[in-house]
């Protein structure tokens, strides 16, 4: 599976991340109301963000997320952990958008680019979210993702953190919420 696809929707371009992306991506990110329910919430600050970003850069998979009609950067996605097993698997995540286009449908219509990518090489796709990023949550069960028995532990500046694990299937994304949308969209 091409984990840095060039993918195009009505609103958005998603493209591999550039080192060039930067500056725009760290406007963004350094507004602290972005990482406010995120487990690493102080990832608004300079030197939390360039780990964040460097390891974006390392793992590949990153996407800058493009405003089409404006032609900038408003955000990132990643595709993460392709697994084979069981007819093959991939996590989406560690998606930030600027907050002047949350609930704008910005965030549906990128997910709705990924899985449609994702589903042409893998039956499942996960997402972990910490526990307490209600909008997170909110938006993945938005596009009909389930949460799954599945949790993860980790520590953060010596504090728990605990990931809910959510899955799409392949069978589910055909027939679930973003798949209606784009029908009636039509």
């Amino acid at each position: 599976m091409d984990r840095q696809p060039t993918l195009e929707g009505e609103r958005v371009l998603l493209r591999p991340l550039l080192e060039d992306d930067w500056d725009d991506l760290f406007a963004i990110a350094s507004d602290p109301a972005v990482w406010e329910q995120h487990p690493i919430h102080d990832r608004w600050r300079e030197d939390v963000f360039r780990t964040f970003f460097a390891d974006a850069m390392e793992q590949g998979g990153a996407l800058a997320i493009i405003d089409k009609a404006k032609d900038q950067v408003i955000g990132s996605t990643r595709f993460q952990h392709l697994e084979d097993a069981d007819g093959g698997s991939i996590e989406i995540g560690w998606t930030f958008i600027a907050p002047r286009y949350w609930g704008r449908g910005i965030n549906a219509e990128v997910k709705q680019l990924m899985l449609t990518h994702a589903f042409e090489s893998v039956a499942r796709v996960d997402f972990r979210v910490g526990e307490t990023n209600y909008r997170s949550r909110i938006a993945l069960e938005n596009i009909g993702a389930e949460r799954t028995r599945e949790t993860e532990l980790a520590q953060y500046q010596g504090k728990r953190v605990l990931h809910l694990v959510y899955a799409i299937t392949r069978d589910a994304f055909a027939t679930g919420p973003l798949m209606a949308q784009a029908s009636s969209d039509d």
